[in-house]
């Protein structure tokens, strides 16, 4: 049997009084296998050990199966977690480890069919009369997922399993986490800060920030259409190019985003979402650009949707399957550690949708120009805190392209950019194009 776990404005804090966890609101469907994604000290291994029993609640409901479950003891709660560190007992053989649950819940009943049976599944039989000393650390973490397995639980709590080994062994035990989890059905909860784990095992993911749920979507979803700077900047390898922009939109000509030396010009007609930026008129803005967004070509092959610029080679990274060229384009990379820093800053206000007011002013605010302040809240990579600021690599953009092409440290290309992979943000770091949610509708 599997089951449903939804948390209502959850909220955790130590003896300091600052909240590890803020408000997280979060439905897990019978089934599912939800990732919860960021970095280290974001609350994602706290919320764990709360839907498990290890922690209470301050505030806020844990619903397990439609049911009120904030009391509900952990060994009520029919789940089995999978820790970081194993947690296998020392002295105990790989069979007495997987079955130690299983005598514990039925005394009198004979774990051995059931633990053999889980063996077979994870491929261990042989690893069953060793002592977890004489096992690696791949093989202790089989052992420690038979022992959560064989319980047959409602929900699986993984909580960074696969951080202590190689990255040979995280890639192979992946993709068995993945098969076995389908097999069984259970609805599972992982903990990571690997995007790439997050990424190829979900079938949602949940990013959070400080304590904050930044977003939750598909791995698809969340890649190609980020909600904020935040979420944008943890998820893709290499790092997605931002860069600071201006909107010119005159009413007599092109509508463009100016880089610095160069623009990108929306092309005529306008879609919706490049209307929608006509409110940023002379605003500053942050423009996102994923490495697969440029592509190295001549200004004569561009396709419906991509506009010309170009760059200056700076640096070339050979990975074999591929190359990362990082170019200088005379735009200036918008350094933006408040807006990307693991923590907020303390004390940055919290910024509240209103759900009141006309449908024109609740577009406004959808769009950033009803909304108090400087126009913009990006730093000069000079003003950057240097304990904070990232150790970046020469250039302002970098391109993903094949390993064939020949280049070499100053050399001029040609770049076209892919204006329906384009990400502009807002001041305050949230997405404004694609625009983030419909239009209202009249009636609302």
């Amino acid at each position: 049997m599997t089951r449903a776990i939804s948390l209502h404005d959850v909220s955790k804090a130590y003896t300091r009084g600052a909240r590890v966890v803020d408000r997280l609101t979060l439905d897990i469907t019978p089934g599912e296998f939800l990732v919860l994604l960021g970095p280290s000290g974001c609350g994602k291994s706290t919320v764990l050990r709360m839907i498990a029993g290890l922690e209470e609640i301050d505030e806020g409901r844990l619903l397990l199966d439609g049911e009120y479950a904030n009391d509900l003891p952990p060994s009520g709660r029919d789940m089995a977690m999978v820790f970081q560190n194993f947690a296998l007992y020392p002295n105990m053989t790989g069979r007495d480890n997987i079955g130690f649950p299983l005598r514990i819940e039925s005394p009198g009943a004979d774990p051995r069919p059931r633990v053999d049976a889980t063996a077979r599944m994870l491929g261990i039989e042989d690893l069953l009369d060793r002592l977890p000393g004489q096992l690696s650390g791949g093989e202790r973490q089989r052992v420690a997922m038979g022992r959560a397995i064989a319980r047959h639980p409602s929900a699986f709590l993984m909580d960074e399993p696969l951080s202590n080994l190689d990255a040979k062994l995280r890639t192979h035990l992946r993709a068995e986490i993945s098969r076995l989890t389908q097999e069984l059905g259970v609805t599972t909860i992982y903990v990571t800060h690997d995007q790439a784990e997050a990424m190829s095992l979900g079938d949602r993911v949940a990013v959070l920030r400080g304590g904050v749920l930044q977003q939750v979507d598909t791995p698809r979803v969340v890649y190609a259409l980020p909600g904020n700077v935040f979420v944008a900047a943890f998820i893709g390898t290499p790092r997605i190019n931002l860069l600071r922009g201006l909107v010119r939109a005159p009413l007599d000509g092109a509508m463009t985003i100016s880089l610095g030396k160069q623009f990108l010009r929306l092309p005529e007609p306008l879609s919706l979402d490049h209307q929608l930026l006509r409110v940023q008129q002379g605003r500053e803005v942050i423009v996102g650009l994923r490495s697969e967004a440029v592509r190295i070509a001549k200004h004569s092959a561009a396709r419906p949707g991509e506009v010309p610029i170009t760059g200056l080679v700076e640096h070339v990274e050979f990975q074999g399957h591929e190359i990362l060229v990082h170019f200088n384009t005379g735009s200036s990379p918008a350094v933006v550690p408040e807006l990307e820093a693991p923590r907020p800053r303390p004390g940055r206000p919290v910024r509240r949708r209103r759900r009141d007011g006309s449908v024109l002013t609740r577009l406004r605010e959808r769009t950033g120009a009803g909304r108090a302040g400087p126009v913009i809240a990006v730093d000069r990579p000079e003003a950057a805190a240097p304990a904070t600021a990232d150790v970046r690599l020469p250039g302002d953009l970098i391109v993903r392209t094949t390993p064939d092409l020949a280049l070499r440290h100053g050399m001029q290309v040609p770049l076209l950019v892919d204006l329906a992979h384009l990400l502009v943000f807002d001041q305050h770091g949230d997405r404004i194009c694609p625009h983030p949610d419909r239009l209202p509708d009249l009636g609302e």
